[in-house]
């Protein structure tokens, strides 16, 4: 029987271990923040963050992506002291309850990251690929962890008024081919590349993307699809977040049989359901 496969990628070392990708891996997102837009102020305490890391990993998460800082459009700037201050206990405590655990911390300064790294987290999420913090590449050079480098233009705040493009596709791909290079120098072994669904994208752009996202698959690098409740599904459908599970599911799937590697979801179950159903 046939199957779907995942596009052949640059395997990368994820806490000591090779990871290949020849079977997609599923990222939970644990937001700990008061307002991000699906679940903003529900795992912000410590024991609330424990029980929902608990469900990810029982659901069948592979990485649990923690973040402090909502980036949706128009959020509002937070100090990288609050954002360390938000992170760094939940880090602690989860390495502590769940010691064999892969973590990401998403955020976009080398501060924080550096903080959650040395707190036990194994990889970076960036959503500014680089672009907000000057010292986050240097910073992930010295770390050597994995970096997850997504495109954006300007800031949560701003990025919305930043659509202008040529040809979507081409120009992400010529950003993140000038990141990878600067990367490179710095002595960065491991990339995954994030097309940033929803980051200084129209709704049509967001969808472009999608259908065009193998195009990606030309770095040879792993690809990260994190497209789940996003604005571009419950407001094309005119629906709320709350109701956008099977319009996040449908796109996954397109996104899996056009090779992408990695799900970053805030439903994991379902997610994985995908997997089960199409790889072997």
């Amino acid at each position: 029987m046939k199957m779907i496969k995942t596009a052949p990628a640059q395997s990368i070392n994820l806490k000591g271990q090779l990871i290949t990708f020849d079977h997609p891996i599923i990222m939970g997102i644990l937001n700990v923040t008061p307002d991000s837009f699906f679940d903003g102020g529900q795992y912000n305490n410590i024991e609330q963050a424990l029980e929902k890391t608990k469900q990810l990993l029982a659901a069948g998460a592979d990485i649990i992506d923690i973040g402090a800082y909502s980036s949706r459009p128009g959020a509002p700037l937070i100090s990288s002291q609050e954002e360390i201050d938000r992170a760094l206990p939940v880090v602690q405590a989860i390495v502590k309850t769940f010691p064999d655990i892969i973590l990401s911390i998403d955020t976009f300064r080398a501060d924080v990251a550096e903080a959650c790294v040395h707190a036990g987290v194994h990889m970076i999420n960036d959503v500014s690929g680089g672009i907000i913090d000057p010292e986050m590449f240097p910073t992930v050079a010295k770390l050597q962890v994995p970096y997850i480098l997504m495109h954006m233009r300007g800031t949560p705040e701003n990025m919305q008024k930043l659509t202008q493009y040529n040809d979507i596709v081409t120009d992400v791909a010529i950003f993140l081919g000038e990141k990878i290079a600067e990367l490179r120098q710095l002595g960065v072994k491991d990339i995954i590349l994030d097309p940033g669904y929803g980051f200084a994208k129209t709704m049509e752009q967001n969808y472009e993307l999608v259908y065009r996202i193998d195009e990606l698959q030309y770095f040879g690098l792993p690809i990260l699809g994190g497209i789940s409740r996003k604005s571009m599904i419950y407001k094309k459908l005119g629906i709320s977040p709350e109701e956008a599970l099977n319009g996040t599911t449908v796109l996954n799937t397109l996104l899996l049989s056009k090779g992408v590697q990695i799900l970053r979801v805030h439903d994991v179950k379902e997610a994985k359901q995908i997997v089960d159903l199409l790889f072997q």
